[in-house]
């Protein structure tokens, strides 16, 4: 008996409360997601650095036993100085012709803060430079969010919401069906023109470069992860790359329309009728019924927007119906004093009885 009525309360809990459970169950899975993914790596990662380490150990011992007028305090300071100016974009390879701060480095620097990829290769040195672009970040990263908003806005419009609507019509298919089949065309599409393809130009260019290189840093900045462990343009053979300004600006490019259309991309797929039914299922009951509400009300404006007005097949309209006091007014701006008389819209067979 007890255990029945337990069961009907937790019955009645979790329908009342199904929303709340749902979004619990939301937080748990989502940090079970980021505890495997830190197990994932730790086993694939952690072989690799212990063997890099003893690498390192290995070649420090070899090169201060063969140059024993060098002492190990000397090395360790012109190591931790190498290191320090590698931090902020100074390389002690190549040649000193190579600017991290000329016209394009600084554009392609700029596109990098505001899309908020920031590879981090190339940092600030000044206090100035740092006090400028915590300014310039606070004010340019909203401004590039609404930027980016109002052009996908309308590309998802131009590439999503039309094209739907058009084979819809046209062929008479389950709207939700259709946007999956255009949101999974779309994502393909995409995927070559900015991510397969563009890794394939990188393997042509970047010589040090594989093809999953390559498209590990498309991915990594199209994303706006920027890792900054591959970065395009910063080799020191002129020879390999003899027009280094343009191809960064290239890469500006590139990133900026990347970014653009995987917004595009993820806009359309979080329009999916499919997915607007899931998130509702982590939305409170106020909000939810709001959101049902609210949709409801835009498919209405909709439908009424779209369907025809009857007065634009109308060939011949009937005469309207004068009021008594619009007649009477009438005759006073005319001047003239004469008895009223019905329209002939009011009559019924033609007399008044």
């Amino acid at each position: 008996m007890v255990t029945g009525r337990m069961g009907d309360w937790c019955a009645r809990f979790a329908e009342r409360h199904q929303s709340g459970i749902n979004f619990a169950l939301l937080i748990v899975c989502y940090i079970l997601y980021l505890v495997i993914g830190a197990g994932i790596f730790s086993a694939i990662e952690l072989p690799y650095e212990h063997e890099l380490r003893q690498e390192l150990k290995a070649a420090r011992q070899d090169f201060l036993s063969n140059h024993t007028c060098v002492s190990e305090a000397q090395l360790q300071e012109l190591l931790v100085r190498a290191l320090e100016a590698s931090n902020y974009g100074v390389s002690v390879l190549g040649n000193d012709t190579d600017r991290n701060w000329d016209f394009v480095s600084s554009l392609f620097f700029t596109s990098t803060v505001l899309t908020t990829t920031g590879y981090g290769h190339t940092v600030p040195l000044s206090d100035e430079g740092k006090a400028f672009c915590i300014f310039y970040a606070l004010v340019g990263i909203p401004v590039t969010l609404f930027f980016l908003t109002a052009i996908v806005e309308r590309l998802v419009d131009l590439l999503s919401r039309r094209p739907v609507s058009y084979f819809h019509r046209r062929w008479a298919i389950s709207r939700p069906k259709l946007a999956v089949i255009h949101a999974a065309s779309l994502g393909t599409i995409m995927a070559l023109l900015f991510l397969f393809i563009p890794a394939w130009i990188f393997v042509g260019l970047e010589k040090d470069w594989n093809f999953l290189e390559s498209l590990y840093f498309c991915f990594i900045s199209l994303t706006t992860i920027g890792l900054g462990d591959y970065v395009p343009g910063e080799t020191h053979n002129k020879e390999e790359n003899p027009h280094p300004d343009l191809y960064r600006l290239a890469i500006t490019v590139y990133l900026l329309l990347g970014l653009v259309c995987v917004l595009v991309v993820l806009e359309t797929c979080y329009e999916l009728p499919q997915l607007k039914l899931l998130r509702r299922r982590f939305y409170r009951e106020n909000v939810r019924e709001l959101d049902s509400e609210t949709t409801n009300i835009i498919s209405r404006d909709q439908l009424s927007e779209q369907m025809p007005d009857p007065a634009d097949h109308t060939t011949h309209q009937p005469p309207a119906i004068s009021s008594v006091s619009q007649q009477a007014d009438t005759l006073r701006q005319n001047g003239v004093s004469e008895p009223y008389m019905p329209a002939s819209g009011t009559t019924l067979n033609g007399k008044l009885r």
